[in-house]
């Protein structure tokens, strides 16, 4: 084939097949621990084929489908929403007509039903309420059709399976259906379903109900669905998994600052992500994990977690702690192809699944990442700036060191001091950075980058490690190691200068391929850059002007991929759309080099993208179409929605807009060149910690200028605004 011509078209292995949008779908999510639903507006799942909805826990789906039917008509739907801090889904329903040739029928809108579903203890618990608003007696006829198909989430993402384990259904003594799937893998999964009161008829897929409900009566019904591993008893009552629920929430989001603001959809959209944050983040042994996204991501991916917690480290640092804690804990110590490990390296993604424990698929602990190894150590960097926790960076100094090795010496096989990935399996991802589509690393010409692949910003993040990792060794008293690794953050940084820097477009290249040939193409991976600081100052303002140019910021946001490149196409998964994620670390970049008008024109496009979003969520990306007047950003298909690296990104916007700087020998919080958007008059940051104080503070503009009042203070420490 001629290198100029474009390559046959590809699927990559992992690809996610979109028969169904998750758009079009208007679909809920609720999460507790590792257990999450997808539903529809209705409160029902699976009831279109091959959709993403069920009960999933452990990457296997425990319930495939739960309908409630009237006489086999579904109810109208009136009104569907997440509860404002995700502890339950709220959905009102009434009867279409039913029997309507019948003296017995009953009219449409003559009864209201209520769903509330709430998630705890491995169990979603749902309370029906059923309220006759006739004037007369009423029967109504009520069905519940269910199946637990224990389809692993790679099956339901697409893969074919040859062979499967085997499933079986029963009626336990105590009227419980009760699915069971012994898998090929040797584990044994259930789903127990339970209706209270007894329905009139049960069976291994039906519960029917026959309601007299007098005038102005309500009739209730409760369901259970409990998903584990073992059987197991003491199953939660809906209002204790109701309560419960709502107190994990609150307690996850304990102590951490609060915002409040002038604009009442700036508030919706940060309660909205605090609230996302609370519920996407798990409990582990090593402290608090934010699982990546719902439905395909709902498990620990170190990139992920790492840049969640960067972004959130002003205003909960807990989180870090926790995502450090579990990556050091889970960092590989030999050598394995399969997973594509080597002693040093951050764990990309870890799977619980069937498919995973057989081998089926290599992400059971799966390290094929580039840049999570040298992000862990720059996060490890950043959350002592922010806390001066020294017990926890000596807990985890062995896995910095490590990681640092990593870099130097698997990271870099050839020697030649740039950070490459080589696919140690067939069966592992082709591109290992965060754009980890199988099309997104190319030449100006099309081509595909071959051989070991030397990314843009993980060049940048190894720099921000090295430079982290000297800070942290000379306040440990390890100077040898500080001179060490500064030298050789200064010497990688003007390496990256010469043979990146492309300057008849404007901004550094995507990357270099095997033959260390720039990838000269306009992408957003050169903004991180910025974020890690590994550019020269002179560059950074060429690179903003490259990145805010039409062809790049669409009024949206900024593309993953320029506009008049080869392989762009604004409907794309990376090379094209817009992700809140990246042009959050795009605009930290800029305001680390006092670029502060296009930190904020980035904030202000976010901002306007959220005004569009049901229930002020930003969702994982969205198309890459120019922001035209009178409608709203492009969705993309298939993203997840909650996703955690865009449910911070608010938190990073607003951050990097006042400038967050902690300095704990001084005892001093500096804001450095505070600014706010043009849509808000006016923040207040409640509950705003540093070390042992504790602050109110307000933020107000006029015109340009932003001002700073401590409207409340514990503790001794300084406020300093450096203009």
């Amino acid at each position: 084939m001629n290198k100029h011509e474009p390559e046959p078209e590809q699927v990559s292995e992992y690809h996610i097949e979109a028969t169904t949008s998750l758009v079009e779908r208007a679909l809920r999510t609720i999460k507790a621990g590792e257990l999450f639903g997808v539903f529809d507006g209705r409160g029902d799942c699976g009831t279109v084929p091959d959709s993403p909805e069920g009960l999933f826990y452990r990457d296997t789906r425990y319930l495939s489908r739960f309908e409630l039917l009237l006489e086999e008509q579904r109810p109208l739907l009136l009104g569907s929403v997440i509860q404002d801090d995700n502890a339950a889904l709220s959905v009102e329903l009434t009867n279409p007509d039913l029997r309507p040739d019948d003296e017995s029928g009953i009219p449409r809108d003559t009864v209201a039903i209520e769903r509330t579903k709430a998630i705890f203890q491995g169990t979603c618990c749902e309370r029906l309420s059923f309220h006759n608003y006739a004037e007369r007696e009423r029967t109504i006829n009520i069905l519940f059709r269910f199946d637990a198909d224990f389809r692993d989430l790679f099956e339901v993402r697409g893969m074919r399976r040859l062979r499967r384990g085997e499933r079986s259904t029963r009626i336990s003594a105590s009227g419980e259906v009760i699915f069971q799937y012994v898998g090929l893998d040797g584990v044994t999964r259930q789903t127990r379903i339970c209706f209270d009161p007894a329905p009139t008829e049960l069976s291994v897929n039906l519960a029917r109900y026959s309601l007299k409900l007098r005038p102005g009566e309500r009739s209730t019904v409760i369901v259970t669905a409990t998903c584990e591993e073992e059987l197991r008893r003491g199953i939660p009552s809906f209002f204790a998994a109701y309560r419960g629920s709502r107190r994990a929430i609150r307690a996850a989001s304990y102590g951490i600052a609060t915002v409040q603001s002038s604009n009442e959809i700036l508030n919706e959209l940060v309660c909205r992500s605090a609230s996302d944050i609370a519920m996407l983040t798990t409990q582990t042994v090593h402290g608090p994990y934010p699982f990546a996204g719902i439905p395909w991501y709902c498990t620990v991916f170190g990139r992920d977690g790492i840049i969640t917690a960067l972004f959130l480290l002003w205003m909960n640092p807990s989180i870090a702690k926790g995502v450090l804690r579990y990556l050091a804990a889970t960092q590989a110590k030999e050598f394995d192809a399969k997973a594509d490990a080597q002693p040093g390296k951050i764990i990309h993604e870890q799977r619980d699944g069937e498919m995973a424990l057989l081998g089926e698929v290599p992400f059971r602990r799966y390290y094929g990442t580039v840049d999570a190894t040298p992000l862990f150590v720059m996060l490890a960097g950043r959350y002592f700036d922010r806390t001066g926790d020294r017990a926890t960076i000596e807990e985890i100094w062995p896995s910095i060191e490590a990681a640092i090795e990593w870099c130097d010496r698997h990271g870099d096989r050839d020697g030649d001091g740039f950070v490459e990935y080589y696919r140690e399996t067939e069966e592992g991802l082709a591109n290992q950075g965060w754009k980890d589509s199988h099309d997104s690393i190319f030449h100006a010409d099309g081509s595909a980058a071959e051989g070991a692949i030397a990314l843009c910003e993980v060049q940048g993040y190894v720099y921000a490690a090295k430079e982290a990792a000297s800070r942290l060794a000379f306040t440990f008293g390890r100077g040898a190691e500080a001179n060490k690794w500064k030298a050789e953050a200064a010497e990688l940084k003007d390496r990256f200068d010469a043979a990146f820097w492309c300057e008849e477009i404007g901004t550094y290249a995507l990357a270099l391929d095997g033959a260390k040939r720039a990838c000269r193409v306009r992408t957003s991976n050169a903004g991180h850059a910025l974020f890690s600081s590994i550019a020269h100052p002179a560059r950074a303002e060429r690179v903003a002007q490259t990145l805010m140019t039409q062809s790049s910021f669409t009024g949206w946001g900024i593309r993953t991929l320029a506009q008049g490149e080869p392989r762009y196409n604004p409907m794309s998964y990376h090379n094209g759309s817009i992700w809140p994620h990246d042009n959050a670390m795009v605009a930290m970049g800029f305001s680390q080099y006092g670029l502060q008008t296009q930190a904020l024109r980035v904030f202000e496009a976010l901002f306007e993208v959220a005004k569009y979003q049901e229930l002020r969520r930003l969702p994982e990306l969205y198309c890459g179409f120019v922001r035209r007047p009178h409608r709203g950003p492009t969705a993309y298909p298939v993203a997840c929605s909650p996703q955690a690296w865009a449910a911070a990104s608010p938190f990073a916007l607003l951050g990097s807009c006042l400038g967050f700087e902690f300095d704990h020998e001084k005892n001093t919080m500096r804001f450095t060149r505070p600014a706010l958007p043009a849509f808000v008059d006016e923040i207040v940051l409640r509950k705003l910690r540093f070390g042992s104080s504790c602050f109110d503070i307000r933020v107000y503009q006029h015109g340009t200028d932003a001002t700073i009042n401590v409207l409340a203070r514990e503790g001794d420490a300084r406020v300093v605004v450096v203009k």
